[in-house]
């Protein structure tokens, strides 16, 4: 399913509430089962059909359609000694490289799905640079525009590491036009808003350029904070059995997870999970724990992660204006049969 952030930033009261809280006896325990969901499928790749899909504008897919390959340019210019202007081809032509990289929109709730894990091929983003002569002296941001009439910028010496890249290929297959075709900025650790699609100029720029949501107020640094989720099993599903198997993910931004716990007493007192490795840095990790529940009832189960410098998820439920949203992802875990 397709949503512009504008549709996201209309969902208010009960329902915006229901998902910050994954439906929980916080509520009062009114609701109950009416909050019951299916458990997730844990996967390290996320198929492109079902990568999510958030535009700023309802209008930007459609407008995305209207590329003609064989005339797109993308114009690199601004503070460079040498501006380049690369067709499609120039830029299949070029050196590239893979990488594997969780790609997360600003609007995600703690247990949320507006996101998802790829592997992307594009080309080097610092190279590019280099070979246009970028001023080094002179440069402060990187805009990125896009032909749906979308803009953001990153700062120029996160645009000079090597794991900034132009991706033009999405799990081995050509970029969907709604990821961006023909080619996306890819920026590990920074929130969707940053990774703009659909880019046919980058401008180098000596000065602080604000965004089109930055515009409106939202973040300009957008480093995504630490997320974890419960994905096994669902929110108010009957669990029956002396052994019960927990399982999700975990993302720490721009620094990987160090560390998952699990809590089925509402946070009191914790457990650690085991951590998958990871598929890269850049990545989330799956995290698995196998419980054995003392008795019948419900569980407030909650989870936490920690990254690899010691940094701890934010416990504070916070809504995602303007930086991120932040809190633990609660559900409550019925046990009716041990």
């Amino acid at each position: 399913m397709r949503f512009s952030r504008r549709t996201i930033l209309k969902a208010t009261g009960l329902g915006a509430l229901a998902a910050m809280t994954g439906g929980c006896d916080a509520m009062g325990g009114v609701f109950g089962r009416m909050f019951a969901v299916p458990a997730r499928d844990t996967v390290y790749f996320t198929p492109n059909s079902k990568f999510y899909v958030v535009n700023y504008a309802d209008s930007a897919v459609s407008m995305s359609r209207e590329v003609n390959i064989e005339q797109w340019k993308l114009a690199v210019k601004g503070a460079v000694n040498n501006p380049l202007s690369l067709g499609w081809r120039d830029l299949l032509n070029r050196d590239s490289y893979d990488q594997v990289a969780t790609l997360m929109c600003i609007d995600t709730l703690p247990g949320g799905d507006s996101l998802g894990n790829a592997t992307w091929r594009g080309i080097s983003l610092k190279k590019l640079l280099q070979e246009c002569g970028a001023d080094e002296e002179t440069a402060r941001d990187v805009i990125f525009r896009g032909i749906d009439g979308y803009d953001d910028s990153i700062p120029f010496k996160r645009a000079m590491q090597d794991d900034v890249m132009l991706a033009y290929l999405m799990n081995g297959e050509k970029l969907p036009k709604e990821h961006g075709f023909p080619v996306r900025l890819i920026v590990p650790g920074l929130y969707g808003i940053k990774n703009v699609k659909w880019i046919v100029e980058i401008e180098v720029f000596p000065g602080d350029y604000l965004g089109y949501w930055q515009r409106k107020g939202w973040t300009d640094d957008g480093t995504i904070k630490i997320f974890s989720r419960i994905d096994s099993p669902g929110h108010y599903q009957s669990l029956r059995g002396t052994e019960q198997k927990f399982r999700g993910i975990a993302f720490g931004g721009p620094n990987s997870i160090g560390k998952v716990e699990i809590s089925f007493d509402a946070g009191r007192t914790w457990n650690e999970c085991q951590i998958e490795p990871p598929m890269s840095p850049y990545s989330w990790v799956i995290w698995n724990y196998t419980w054995r529940p003392p008795k019948q009832g419900k569980y407030q189960t909650v989870v936490r992660a920690t990254d690899t410098k010691g940094q701890l998820q934010i416990a504070e439920l916070i809504r995602p204006q303007p930086a991120g949203a932040s809190g633990y992802h609660t559900i409550v875990s019925e046990v009716t049969e041990t």
